[in-house]
């Protein structure tokens, strides 16, 4: 996973902290895995993603925070920071879904409620 993606699209600096690489992370729709700098309609994410998260020793843990960083749009971020899933405790080598902690289940919102 390339951090320049996340540098480029302001997400390190803005959102998180410069950070060392711990863990590798798959995530995927429908099938479908993403990378950094991927764009997503609303009618793709309406269901709860595939999180992978990549070792083989289950005595670690992790936590997932799931935020749209500049929502509803990067000109117009006035719910930034909408958050969508939040997880912790998630063994390695799990998937988010099924290991772990819901602090905050899967929340998917309507773009056009956003905004009015």
């Amino acid at each position: 996973m390339s951090r320049e993606a996340l540098a480029i699209g302001h997400v390190v600096g803005d959102i998180l902290d410069p950070f060392v690489k711990a863990a590798s992370l798959k995530v995927m729709y429908n099938g479908k895995e993403l990378t950094n700098g991927s764009e997503l309609k609303p009618s793709q994410v309406a269901t709860e993603p595939r999180i992978d998260i990549a070792g083989r020793d289950m005595r670690n843990l992790y936590t997932l925070v799931m935020v749209d960083p500049d929502s509803p749009s990067p000109s117009n971020p006035t719910k930034r920071e909408y958050l969508h899933w939040l997880v912790t405790d998630i063994p390695e080598s799990t998937n988010a879904s099924y290991g772990g902690f819901f602090i905050f289940s899967f929340l998917y919102y309507n773009l056009n409620v956003l905004m009015s």
